[in-house]
């Protein structure tokens, strides 16, 4: 989605917007000078508007959560991989 529309669905005001890309918290995506914002970029933004507003947690405490959830996140992933592979091992084992 286009910026404009980001930030109606956000409830963000662009220098908001600004200074979360700035602390890297969103990354939209760059396309010919554009930037283009994902359901995730949607979803990221109403979980920091949520601890920021909501749960008082500081810019720092912000960050920390982000960093930590991203972590988590490519974590799932590398075991969804693992699990697979291992899947895929078993199967071709009990093939032979």
């Amino acid at each position: 989605m286009k910026e404009q529309e980001f930030l109606q669905q956000a409830e963000l005001d662009h220098v908001t917007l600004q200074a979360w890309i700035t602390e890297a918290w969103l990354i939209p995506l760059e396309q010919s000078g554009e930037r283009d914002y994902s359901e995730i970029d949607l979803a990221r933004a109403r979980l920091i508007h949520e601890l920021r507003k909501d749960m008082g947690v500081n810019d720092p405490g912000v960050g920390v959560i982000l960093h930590l959830l991203d972590q988590l996140h490519g974590l799932r992933r590398a075991m969804k991989e693992m699990l697979g592979a291992a899947h895929e091992t078993r199967t071709r084992a009990t093939d032979v």
